[in-house]
């Protein structure tokens, strides 16, 4: 479970990270299956010389189960699978946290995780801009998982600590994207500082605020960036989701988070 020093570390900074959680059997797994299906031709598993990227055209898809592009490969035909539902939305440990956060038995049953993300390597690539975003579908709190390796610089989730309490009210609701005039000045206020590269092992997550403004990180490393998403949600969103954003900005989550002070 969740410490309080953890819980004022999120209420504070919008994210935070565990380490070594998910099962290493289910996480083999799916480093497996995500060369078992369709991976994009040019890459070749036993050759990481191969990993790096752009893609080339022929190797780009547009199917939503397996879009691949440029530097991006998101294999997400394989969210619905229970065992991969398990190995991050589901498992115990990761469940009971995201309960505390949000409420016992509030969160409304995972049935699929977004997919397998993966930023291939950018090589000699000169090094793209930094600017962070905020999700446009309605959601509580998000998780990334990593199922292989993530050192720093290699492609990491990248945060603005304590981002999520400035933008909360630059929005006209409290989940949908629908930003006021005041987002844009403190998005290039929120851009100014340099993000937290969330790197990691295998097994360690990250959760996020939904309106934490966050990064993919630039993968200037060797290896391909494979990490799994999921977004908890509580099973009365929707009655509030086009609501404007309450004056306190923890007044959807549980009792216990929001007893915590900064």
């Amino acid at each position: 479970m969740l410490t309080t020093e953890e819980l004022r570390f999120f209420k504070r900074c919008g994210y935070l990270i565990k380490r070594q959680v998910m099962d290493p059997k289910l996480m083999a797994r799916a480093r497996e299956r995500l060369w078992d299906d369709e991976p994009p031709p040019s890459l070749q598993r036993d050759d990481p010389r191969t990993w790096v990227g752009p893609l080339p055209e022929s190797d780009h898809s547009t199917d939503s189960a397996n879009r691949r592009s440029e530097y991006r490969w998101n294999y997400r035909r394989i969210g619905t699978e229970p065992w991969i539902v398990r190995m991050l939305a589901t498992d115990p440990a990761i469940f009971a946290m995201a309960e505390q956060m949000l409420g016992a038995g509030e969160l409304q049953p995972p049935e699929r995780i977004r997919g397998i993300y993966c930023t291939l390597p950018f090589g000699d690539r000169p090094r793209p801009p930094i600017g962070c975003h905020c999700d446009a579908h309605p959601f509580h709190l998000g998780v990334v998982g990593y199922i292989d390796d993530v050192g720093p610089d290699s492609g990491a989730f990248g945060v603005w600590p304590g981002s999520h309490r400035l933008f909360y009210h630059t929005f006209r609701t409290g989940y949908q994207r629908d930003p006021t005039d005041a987002h844009e000045a403190a998005q290039e206020r929120v851009d100014w500082a340099s993000p937290v590269d969330c790197h990691g092992k295998a097994g360690d997550i990250v959760f996020w605020h939904h309106r934490l403004g966050h990064m993919a990180g630039h993968n200037y490393s060797s290896r391909i960036r494979q990490a799994v998403l999921y977004d908890y949600c509580k099973r009365d969103l929707e009655t509030y989701q086009d609501e404007p954003p309450c004056a306190d900005m923890w007044q959807h989550w549980s009792a216990g988070l929001r007893a915590v002070e900064l």
